[in-house]
């Protein structure tokens, strides 16, 4: 088959499987579900860089956000995310299988965009994780071209993985796949490559890694979180078998139904059996990249299933409450993406096998092809319109913007507490579904809410001093002022107590349906230990300043002199893509 037909079906594929998955998404509107919070408008602030009280977790993604929507509207930018993330999954597996076989191509394409990891971080919110998710097979081709000295390949590299960076599971998932890429023993095996990608992923990875590590008091996290985080069981095959079938988040409200039903495991097993076919000739294909996508999937499979056994539990609480930055690891089930790229592509080359047998049975040939193509689709059927119409947009009510516009334009100081005191909040104008409290991002102050967790009853505590400080004073009912609030926000229709004495004295500057912002007496500046401002900000713009280079060193060199690019054919990669 042609290179041209070989793009359109590949290109059909990727524009279909978003289609599918976020139709209910079009038009204007938020789509807000536990962490997926987009605003209007989001101002940079020292949260974005890293510099802020509590730990760096969104960073630098919610920089890159603040950025973005300064050019284009909020819901814009965000349906334009989802739709990016998952095209690029589906485009970056099926250029991924070491194939030109159509149906191969395509089959990984869907295998990798429509699977139960995509359906749960969905609904979690978990938006960057999905886009480094989908820069995962952007990162073995392009490292897999700099092992085999292919031109403008580190660039590439660099600009997968940045991507990746975005979120700090997604770039520790990044590095270590490009590094088992590049030093997995062999003739061409690139030990310099590796020590300069390496390098350079540290740098991408700055922007949560040294904040981290600066912050005064240390960041390490409550060792009750691997209990409450950890993967969990979703059929009778329990939680290993959960995480084979991609699934075994902890959180059961962001589960598909299907992933409850008895046929469930049935299914996967049918999945594992395809992907087990498709093994031999993946390996054969691309020695380069199967042995080492396989090593880092066995060990993200591992990390997933540690907070689930008894000595993986006590090993992951000790290094959570001793070594910074390891509360990383207490959702293990988000190292399961490496898992899903290898059966994706396995698949894919089972699927050039099978056909290839049938190539003298056009009608058999044809009704494999459907069979393997619908197969993903069958087994989790309710990633379809919205996640089964959990995702759903909403818009948010005209006193958020009113409030936004009263703090900007105020001539006095102070951070803001939103009151009821908690994390996450169930509108009703967004249809009662669980959010994080949209307030810092939407307000240009520094916005204090609750960072303690309830997870299946367990408490989770905090990391940030000034949010405990301010639960401390609310539950004794001292003022909030000394502690540097100046302003308080209360939402309406939440849950939660109001006290009296947190609005003792305050003046009343906005009232409305939904929101009522409070001026506080007493108001005296605070000072709260955060990471020094000037190596971070240096980080941040070395790490910018490395994918600006990297974006540019990608393209054709005669396109960066002006002229008309070359176009080179590559032994592995047909010229029509």
């Amino acid at each position: 088959m042609s290179a041209v037909r070989l793009r359109w079906a590949l290109a059909i594929v990727c524009a279909l499987v978003p289609l599918a998955v976020l139709a209910p998404l079009l038009g204007r509107g938020f789509t807000l579900s536990y962490d997926m919070v987009f605003v209007p408008r989001q101002d940079l602030g020292l949260d974005d860089l890293g510099l802020g009280t509590a730990l760096p977790r969104a960073v630098p993604s919610d920089a890159g956000v603040a950025l973005a929507t300064t050019v284009l509207p909020g819901d814009v930018l965000q349906w334009l995310v989802l739709v990016a993330l998952l095209a690029g999954a589906c485009l970056g597996a099926g250029l991924a299988v070491p194939s030109s076989h159509p149906a191969a191509r395509c089959t990984a394409a869907v295998a990798y965009g429509w699977n139960p990891y995509v359906a749960e971080r969905l609904v979690q919110g978990h938006w960057a994780l999905l886009a480094g998710y989908a820069a995962l097979p952007w990162v073995l081709r392009a490292a897999a071209d700099v092992r085999a000295s292919r031109p403008r390949a580190g660039a590439r590299l660099v600009l997968a993985m940045a991507v990746a960076a975005l979120t700090p599971t997604g770039g520790l998932l990044a590095t270590g796949l490009a590094a088992a890429v590049l030093g997995w023993p062999g003739p061409d095996r690139e030990v310099r490559s590796l020590g300069r990608q390496l390098a350079v992923a540290a740098l991408l990875n700055a922007p949560w890694w040294l904040p981290t590590l600066l912050r005064p008091g240390g960041s390490t996290s409550d060792p009750a979180g691997v209990d409450a985080f950890a993967a969990r069981a979703e059929s009778w095959t329990g939680t290993f078998g959960s995480l084979l079938g991609l699934g075994g988040i902890w959180n059961a409200e962001a589960v598909p139904a299907s992933r409850n039903l008895a046929t469930a495991p049935l299914l996967t097993a049918v999945a594992l059996l395809v992907a087990a076919a498709g093994w031999t000739p993946l390996r054969r294909a691309s020695r380069s990249t199967a042995a080492p996508l396989a090593a880092v999937a066995g060990i993200g499979l591992l990390v997933a299933l540690a907070g689930s056994v008894a000595p993986g539990r006590a090993a992951l609480r000790w290094a959570v409450e001793h070594i910074a930055g390891a509360g990383l690891l207490r959702d293990g089930q988000k190292f399961v993406a490496p898992l899903a790229l290898l059966l994706a592509l396995c698949a894919g080359m089972a699927a050039e096998r099978l056909l290839t047998r049938l190539a003298g049975h056009p009608a058999a040939a044809s009704a494999a092809a459907a069979l393997l193509l619908t197969l993903p689709v069958v087994g989790t059927p309710d990633l379809a319109w919205g996640v089964g119409g959990r995702l759903a947009p909403a818009r948010y009510p005209a006193d958020w913007a009113a409030v936004r516009a009263q703090l900007a334009h105020a001539p006095e100081p102070g951070d803001v507490v939103v009151l009821p005191f908690g994390a996450f909040r169930a509108y009703g104008w967004n249809a009662g579904r669980t959010v994080l409290d949209p307030a810092p991002r939407a307000f240009r102050q520094e916005v204090v809410v609750d960072d303690r967790l309830v997870v299946g009853g367990r408490e989770v505590a905090g990391e940030d001093p000034r949010a405990a400080a301010v639960r401390r004073a609310l539950d004794a009912g001292e003022p909030l002022g000394p502690l540097g609030v100046g302003w308080v926000v209360v939402e309406e229709g939440v849950p939660g107590a109001v006290p009296a004495a947190a609005l003792a004295g305050a003046e009343r500057r906005y009232a409305g349906p939904d929101l009522e912002l409070y001026r506080l007496p007493g108001y005296a500046p605070a000072t709260w230990p955060r990471p020094p401002i000037v190596p971070v900000v240096v980080v941040d713009l070395a790490a910018a300043t490395a994918v600006l280079a990297a974006a540019w060193l990608a393209l054709p060199t005669r396109r960066r002199k002006g002229g008309k690019p070359a176009v080179r054919a590559s032994p592995e990669i047909p010229t029509g893509w």
